[in-house]
């Protein structure tokens, strides 16, 4: 907790400011149901009630309280999100670790595999693979997470190249040491900090993406809240001068704006550069 605030202290206002949006963030996810007035899904008045009264931002396309919408919103999707960015960092991130280790045809084979995927734009892949497969929330993950693993292997692997030629993994080599060993031991822990950068960086590819997806009806489907369907479920009423529709849009803007203050300061942080004073 020291070494946390210590931290904090010593970051720039920027970083300050995006770590204190994504603590809210967090706050406001884990208790959801504890701070709205009304259920996910419940109906509660007419359709686009004006804000005020029992109604804080007014009420949705259905009569649903927007405010909890927001909440409920930003606890699917920044969840969703998260679980699909640590599923690819595990998949792209053991494969590009392996393909540095190992070398050869291995290299060779996972190097042209992930060539292919990413030569086919991701959009294009992910709605034509969620058409055929449906869009549940586990489907939804998994095919998002491969999609994005091919980033993720790419840096694993760049980055794991320049550690599997030093002499401390040769020396494990040559004792017998076997390949999860020198991957977790020798590799892992040389690579940490440009990988945490890319995870703050991937988050919010993936975060604006099945936004991105929810908007035009493959994503998050209802009745379950997410930002990119309450933006287009609402857009109607920018029609008439209301910014209701902007406040979804809004909160993703500014977790992604925060996200990238943090990821700022941390690889500033893990460079070794130092501010001038």
């Amino acid at each position: 907790m020291k070494s946390i605030i210590k931290l904090f202290i010593e970051a720039p206002w920027s970083a300050r400011f995006g770590f204190v949006v994504i603590f809210v963030y967090i706050v406001l996810a884990a208790f959801a149901p504890v701070l709205t007035p009304y259920g996910e899904s419940q109906i509660v008045a007419d359709a686009f009630e004006p804000w005020g009264g029992g109604y804080l931002f007014g009420t949705d396309n259905l009569g649903r309280d927007m405010f909890t919408r927001l909440i409920f919103g930003g606890r699917n999707t920044i969840g969703i999100a998260f679980l699909t960015t640590m599923l690819a960092f595990l998949v792209g991130g053991v494969a590009g670790f392996i393909a540095a280790t190992l070398g050869g045809w291995m290299d060779q084979l996972l190097g042209r595999l992930v060539d292919v995927m990413m030569a086919i734009p991701t959009l294009i892949f992910a709605l034509l693979i969620l058409t055929i497969t449906g869009t549940s929330i586990p489907v939804l993950i998994v095919v998002i997470a491969l999609l994005d693993s091919t980033r993720v292997f790419r840096l694993a692997r760049a980055v794991a190249m320049n550690i599997v030629v030093m002499d401390y993994v040769e020396a494990a080599k040559l004792r017998g040491e076997g390949l999860w060993w020198i991957i977790w031991r020798e590799v892992l822990p040389n690579a940490m900090p440009p990988l945490v950068a890319e995870f703050g960086l991937r988050f919010c590819f993936v975060f604006l993406f099945i936004s991105a997806l929810s908007f035009l009806g493959l994503g998050i489907q209802p009745p379950t809240a997410d930002w990119g369907s309450m933006v287009r479920d609402n857009a109607t009423l920018i029609t008439y001068g209301d910014i209701t529709p902007l406040l979804p849009a809004g909160a993703i803007a500014l977790l992604t704006v925060a996200v990238n203050f943090v990821v700022d300061f941390f690889l500033h942080k893990t460079s070794g550069l130092r501010d001038e004073h």
